[in-house]
């Protein structure tokens, strides 16, 4: 049986909602912002994938992942933004997993990752919800904001995507995990004071990642009654997945 990656618990929490909205007659897939292939190694399985990355660190690491996967994986990372793919290369799905946050021009990335789904083809992400809920955890990791589920719809029907679908997750455990994240934000803001967004981005995409096959167990099990509990609640939770589609040409 394949080892796929350990997630840490807020991921496994994502990833629950995540899996259940993945559409289906989808060949291949891009992921923006894979950072250490957590997901990438998970959509590489059923897949053929591509994985981008602006951190060199994180991208070694989820290269390193995919290849441990073997031939049950159809996968590649690449490092850098959208320039290192092909101008005329689209994917049936594009994903962008707790990365909008990051970038301030919101509308331009939407567009730009728009513009690489085949007609007919799907937009998955994930981000942060709700702006009064901006804390240190979002400085520390360089969020420049938080989303509500209505604006972010209107934001992907702006770019040209039709029928968005915005769910919550994380109802209840995602509250005590984001609580802990702005504990450690509180502690490190101090030294990140002189730190831009970039840097802050990438090393929040290798913060509190579970290593180990131990530990990636443990959150595994551990969050398991969370992941069922939190389907009750698709209105409640610190976290939004939104899905939205390309229209087909006629």
């Amino acid at each position: 049986m394949t080892e796929l990656p350990p997630l840490s618990p807020n991921a496994w929490l994502r990833w629950a909602v995540v899996s259940k909205l993945l559409p289906p007659d989808v060949r291949d897939v891009l992921e923006v912002g894979c950072g250490q292939g957590g997901f990438g190694a998970r959509l590489a399985m059923r897949y053929r994938y591509v994985g981008v990355d602006m951190d060199e660190v994180s991208a070694q690491v989820a290269s390193s992942r995919l290849k441990a996967l073997g031939n049950g994986a159809s996968g590649e990372i690449r490092t850098g933004d959208l320039s290192v793919l092909a101008p005329d290369e689209q994917f049936d799905l594009v994903c962008a997993f707790e990365v909008i946050e990051h970038i301030d021009d919101d509308r331009g990335a939407l567009q730009s990752w728009a513009d690489r789904i085949r007609p007919g083809g799907w937009l998955l992400l994930s981000t942060p919800a709700h702006q009064h809920r901006f804390g240190p955890a979002d400085e520390m990791a360089g969020h420049f904001r938080r989303y509500e589920p209505d604006a972010l719809a209107h934001l992907l029907t702006e770019v040209g995507l039709s029928d968005p679908q915005v769910t919550h997750f994380g109802m209840p455990l995602g509250y005590a995990l984001e609580a802990g994240r702005n504990a450690v934000g509180r502690r490190r803001n101090a030294r990140l004071r002189d730190a831009d967004m970039n840097t802050r981005t990438h090393g929040s995409g290798r913060l509190l990642q579970p290593s180990g096959r131990g530990a990636g167990t443990v959150t595994q099990l551990g969050t398991l009654p969370f992941r069922a509990v939190q389907r009750a609640f698709p209105r409640r939770g610190p976290g939004l997945v939104a899905r939205a589609r390309k229209p087909a040409e006629t």
